[in-house]
């Protein structure tokens, strides 16, 4: 791997070049950093665990095949998050279905109520929390959330969640500032 003491050091784009180079171990550190991120972004955007793995699985894939056209022309999360992005939509056009529609989160309930049974009495507290911002989130239009997930899942800048959604910094930024004031009011109501 890349010379130095570790890889938390080097930036995600000298990473990406590193891979580029041949290096493997320069994309496992880089899968590490964002896989929670871009499943979670994906898991967003259509609400079904089985196409989120799926579309997870196509968005590394198409970064392995991509891997000798990368440039260093915009943070590596903003490419990245493109790509997670664009093959969304293509996947959308695609199947034009009504799961995206659907809100069927059984699972999750489960899964969530199930570790929440596990946790010290003060976690309870923290879980009702966060299922309800989880809900608040999934409750926001489309372009809301997904500008809300960019910032927060991938830290992107508001310039960045315009060029990855293709709109322009003013709708970007109003879109983040709407759903962040629906967050609020949201969680001011449920106390």
């Amino acid at each position: 791997m890349m010379a130095g003491n570790g890889s938390e050091e080097h930036s995600d784009e000298d990473l990406m070049l590193s891979y580029q180079q041949g290096d493997a171990a320069a994309f496992e550190v880089l899968y590490e950093r964002h896989k929670g991120g871009v499943f979670r972004y994906l898991l967003a955007k259509c609400y079904q665990q089985a196409i989120a793995e799926e579309l997870f699985q196509d968005v590394w894939m198409k970064l392995i095949v991509a891997r000798d056209r990368y440039e260093v022309r915009a943070k590596f999360t903003t490419y990245l998050y493109q790509l997670a992005h664009n093959h969304f939509v293509d996947y959308y056009r695609k199947t034009r279905t009504d799961v995206f529609q659907q809100k069927d989160c059984d699972e999750d309930v489960e899964q969530i109520t199930a570790e929440a049974q596990k946790q010290a009495d003060e976690q309870l507290d923290i879980q009702r929390q966060t299922e309800t911002l989880a809900e608040l989130i999934d409750n926001l239009p489309d372009e809301q959330r997904e500008a809300f997930m960019l910032r927060e899942e991938a830290g992107l800048t508001v310039a960045e969640i315009a060029e990855v959604t293709g709109v322009n910094a003013e709708t970007a930024k109003s879109r983040l500032r709407y759903a962040v004031k629906k967050l609020r009011a949201g969680l001011k109501e449920n106390g």
